[in-house]
Parts: C-alpha cells; sequence; structure tokens
C-alpha cells in the first residue's frame, strides 16, 4: 500500500496539539505579533508570491507541533508516492498525477514499467497543433467559416476547471468567444445556443467515459440544434471529444482526428491540466497555456523539494487542519481582490469538499475526527458589502484566505490602489477588530448616542492568510491552482482519508435514473412518501 495508515487522533503530536490549543486558544494574535521575529518566520516569499500566515491565532510553537504530526503521518512520504506514481487513489486502483501532465520533457514517470512522459509531451503537442490550427484558420467549419466560438460542454471538474481558468485569464483572450454548458438545465442550454451561429461554433464535449449523463444530454440536445441548423453531414466538422470510449464517440459522429484521450490517473476536478484544458488553450492560445503548466510546475518543485516549515501548500493545510480540528472551524472563505478570480471559490468548492468530504479513513473505518472543509468566498470589495458582516462581527470564527496583485493587468488603472487598500484594510480590521472602550469613546466625543457602542464594536482577532502576487499571469495562475490542489493533499494524508475518489455522488445519481422513469411513466414506486409526493406534484404540472 503506497500510503501509511495513521490516525491522526492516536498520534503523539495530536495528543501535545491538544494540550497546546488549551493554552493558547484564548490569546490574541496581537499578544503574537509582539514578537518581532514572527514576521520573519510566518511570512514567505517565492518566486512572484509573498505568503504571510502571521495573521493567525498561532505561534512558532503551533507550527512545530503541526509538522511534527506531519511527519507523524508520514507526510513526506506520501508526497513522494504521489508524485512516483504510486497507487494512492486505493479505492479505485489508480495512480494520481494530473501533476504529470504539466511535467518537462525531460521528465521521467515510471507506470508500469513504461515512461508515461513521452505519451504526455505527445498529447501536449496535438493540443497545440489542434489550437493553432484552429486559431489560423487552418481548421475551418464545414462551410469554409472560420471558427468564432467554442462551447464546452462538461460536469462537474470538466467545467469548473476549464471555465475558472478561461474566466480568470480573460484579459488574455483572442478572438475566439468561450461559452460553457454543464447544468442539465434546458433553458440555459437554449439560452447559449441562441447567441451562436452553427457554422462558426466548435463544440468540445468532456467526458471521460462519453456516458455522463448531464453531459451527454446536453450533447444531444445540441447536436440536434446543430442539424436543424445546417445539416447532419457537417457534425464531424463542429464536435470534438475529450473522452476514452472511442466507440461512442464514433457513434455521436466525432471523428478521431477530432478525439482527445485522457489519462486514467486524471481525476475530474484536477483535469485542466489534460485534454480537458482544450477549450483553455483555444480561448487564451496554447503559448498562454503552456504558460499556465510552467506555473503550476514550478509550484510542484516548491512542494516536493521544501522543508515543511517553508513550504507554502503544507502549512495552508497544516493551518486549515488546527482551525478544524482544534477550534472548531467548519468553514474557510476564499477572498481574492481579482473580478477575473470570481470563479476561484467555485472551483476550489469542489476541489476541497468532493477530495476530503469523507467520514471512513484509510481503514475503512469510521473517522473520530472532523474532515473536510465547507468552502465558499467572493471578490473584493462586493463581498465586503455581502458577507463581511458575518465575518467580522458574526458568531462563527470563519478563516479567510485573501488574494491579491500588486500590479493591475491594465497598467493605467488608478483603481488598483484603491482595492488593495481594502484588502489590507480588511485583514487589518478582521485582526484588530474595535474595542467598546474605543468605540465609546469616540461616540462620546462626537456627542452620539453611546447606546451604540455594544453594535458597532468588533472583537478582532479573526486569523487570516494573505497571498500577495506581482501580477495575474497564466504562470502565477498555474501555481495558486496547483497550491490548492497540493493543500487539499496534504489534509487528506493528515487526515487518513482517501481524497481522490468520490463515492458520495453516485447514489444520486442511482436514484435519478429510476425518478426519471417515474416522471415519464407518470408511476410511482415504492420511495418514500414525501419524495413520491413531490413526483405526483411535479407530474401534474
Amino acid at each position: 500500500m503506497a500510503l501509511e495508515n495513521v490516525s491522526p487522533v492516536n498520534t503523539k503530536s495530536w495528543k501535545n496539539l491538544t494540550s497546546h490549543f488549551k493554552k493558547i486558544k484564548n490569546e490574541k494574535i496581537n499578544d503574537f505579533l509582539e514578537d518581532k521575529e514572527r514576521l520573519n518566520k510566518l511570512t514567505i516569499s517565492w518566486e512572484n508570491f509573498y505568503f504571510d500566515f502571521s495573521k493567525n491565532r498561532l505561534n512558532h510553537d503551533t507550527i512545530n507541533a503541526l509538522i511534527n504530526l506531519a511527519n507523524e503521518c508520514d507526510l513526506q512520504h506520501a508526497i513522494e508516492a504521489q508524485f512516483s506514481g504510486k497507487k494512492i487513489n486505493v479505492t479505485e486502483d489508480r495512480s494520481v498525477l494530473h501533476t504529470a501532465c504539466r511535467c518537462n520533457t525531460d521528465d521521467k514517470i515510471i507506470i508500469n514499467n513504461i515512461d508515461i512522459v513521452p505519451d504526455i509531451i505527445k498529447n501536449r503537442a496535438r493540443l497545440k497543433s489542434f489550437t493553432e490550427s484552429i486559431l489560423s484558420g487552418e481548421i475551418v467549419g464545414k462551410t469554409n467559416k472560420k471558427f468564432t466560438d467554442v462551447v464546452n460542454i462538461g460536469i462537474g471538474g470538466s467545467d469548473l476547471g476549464p471555465q475558472m481558468v478561461t474566466e480568470a485569464l480573460g484579459f488574455y483572450k483572442n478572438h475566439i468567444n468561450s461559452h460553457f454548458i454543464s447544468n442539465v438545465d434546458g433553458d440555459h442550454v437554449q439560452n447559449i445556443l441562441k447567441k451562436l451561429d452553427a457554422e462558426t461554433t466548435l463544440f468540445i464535449i468532456v467526458s471521460k467515459t462519453f456516458t455522463t449523463k448531464e453531459t451527454i444530454t446536453n450533447a444531444k440536445t445540441i447536436k440536434s440544434w446543430f442539424i436543424s441548423e445546417i445539416g447532419e453531414n457537417y457534425v464531424e466538422d463542429h464536435f470534438v471529444a475529450v473522452s476514452n470510449n472511442e466507440k461512442e464517440v464514433q457513434n455521436f459522429g466525432i471523428k478521431k482526428e477530432f478525439t482527445f484521450s485522457i489519462n486514467d490517473w486524471v481525476g475530474g476536478r484536477f483535469s485542466v491540466w489534460s485534454s480537458v484544458g482544450l477549450v483553455v488553450s483555444i480561448s487564451i492560445g496554447f503559448d498562454n497555456y503552456e504558460k499556465l503548466l510552467i506555473g503550476a510546475r514550478l509550484a510542484d518543485d516548491h512542494f516536493k523539494k521544501t522543508q515543511l516549515d517553508k513550504n507554502i501548500p503544507v502549512l495552508m493545510g497544516l493551518i486549515s487542519l488546527w482551525y478544524n480540528n482544534f477550534f472548531g472551524c467548519e468553514s474557510e472563505a476564499i477572498i481574492s481582490y481579482s473580478e477575473y478570480l470570481q470563479k476561484l471559490p467555485s472551483y476550489l468548492q469542489q476541489a476541497s469538499m468532493e477530495s476530503n468530504g469523507k467520514n471512513v479513513d484509510r481503514n475503512g473505518k469510521k473517522v473520530t475526527h472532523q474532515t473536510g472543509n465547507i468552502i465558499w468566498g467572493g471578490t473584493g470589495t462586493n463581498s465586503q458589502h455581502a458577507f463581511f458582516q458575518l465575518l467580522h462581527q458574526g458568531t462563527k470564527l470563519i478563516p479567510c484566505d485573501f488574494i491579491g496583485f500588486k500590479t493591475p493587468l491594465y497598467s493605467e488603472n488608478d483603481q488598483h490602489d484603491i482595492l488593495m487598500s481594502n484588502f489590507f484594510a480588511q485583514t487589518q480590521a478582521l485582526l484588530n477588530g474595535k474595542g467598546y472602550k474605543i468605540v465609546k469613546s469616540e461616540l462620546e466625543k462626537n456627542s452620539q448616542n453611546e447606546d451604540l457602542a455594544p453594535f458597532k464594536s468588533f472583537d478582532g482577532n479573526r486569523p487570516s492568510n494573505s497571498i500577495l502576487i506581482d501580477k495575474l499571469t497564466p504562470e502565477a495562475l498555474g501555481s495558486l491552482i496547483a497550491f490548492y490542489e497540493h493543500k487539499i493533499f496534504v489534509l487528506g494524508i493528515l487526515w487518513n482519508i482517501y481524497s481522490y475518489d468520490q463515492w458520495g455522488v453516485e447514489l444520486g445519481k442511482e436514484l435519478a435514473s429510476s425518478i426519471l422513469d417515474d416522471i415519464i411513466t407518470k408511476k410511482s414506486t415504492s420511495k418514500d412518501l414525501s419524495t413520491k409526493s413531490l413526483i405526483n406534484h411535479y407530474n401534474k404540472g
């Protein structure tokens, strides 16, 4: 077995952390900041990143204790096992190698005695060639018109990943307009289609098995629309498949030259680095897509080679565990001070919650500790006028990651200073708050109602990480995503769970099929009374 089965709660480190937590749980972050060395110890400069985790309810002893836990859970060995291609996705008997998709040409990764790197590089070359042929007009639609639009049809990771990256790198967009269809919502599908010209649109169907219910339903609806617009004989020139099911792809009418495979060791929610990223490549150009891969590879190298106390994703994971398992924090907020990153919280929500939302450990036994984090968030400054009230004065302690950029994408942009002043102000406000006495004094000084003091007081002492990046480039985004991927991995190892399966989503899929039969036949089978009533009410029209 590639991974050790170490229950964290049974380790010496966990007991030490429990004792340590009791000592410092009521301490103020500001008390820790009295340590002049704290900023040096709790900030990391790496490439174009500056990671500040000093505004947390922890001290250097906490970090040491958490690192001891990581060592006791054999984190370093687990990292090596993942990158070397060991089958760490044990329940599905698979390696976890989405990281291999961003490898160097001179890397060597052996799976079943075969070096997989040459095939990865070959596939990458196919993506490049296809992208450039689309953009140059070498490949055109059946009526010889150049493509103006591309539609990605997928769900889950095959939608959220490419959509988030495409939108995040919208500054680098070329002449191709990109659209995304995932939800099996016919209204949404039709709303997208009415904006398109069938003669100049390329459709990419992303489904490893080519049997994903939602994706194939949407694909068939779109195919019918397309045929009604310009004719069935043209399907093979306008539809692309990212799939391993050659038979079903061909039955759909897609030719081999327009088919790209996905390795079984690439999980859906981490698949944007593979052929699933084709829509990204077309939208921003392959050169920029390759820079995305390079940025992720740099983060991989940092994760693999950097000692734990200076390792950004390791520390992100350790801090997350500290709040989840000792402070009892059930959620984390991701706040990005760039509108381009508005989809990042949703993407990380899926990546994290589908990975680590598990209640069974690697021994097949129920865990006795909390796992998983509820991930949510938004963009500043919009979120400041939405949910920040709860962050500042609510009864829940919610750790936050703040993400911002030193340089705007448009150089003539005086508003950037205003934007970033809000970033820094919010982390400071969460840290310091505003005490009752200060508020009361201010009210008194301004001849205002002193009874308002309790309502205008902020406790502060609310934690945050700050990730300050030079500029939103493809390389920077690649590194940022990879850091969060590795954070998810770290937490899975420490919690002793399998992060790379998702059996919990299967039951709903199974039930949906039988319920659909009930809707079509208008005959309710023996389900619970509530579900039967809902189906009957729906069928009444």
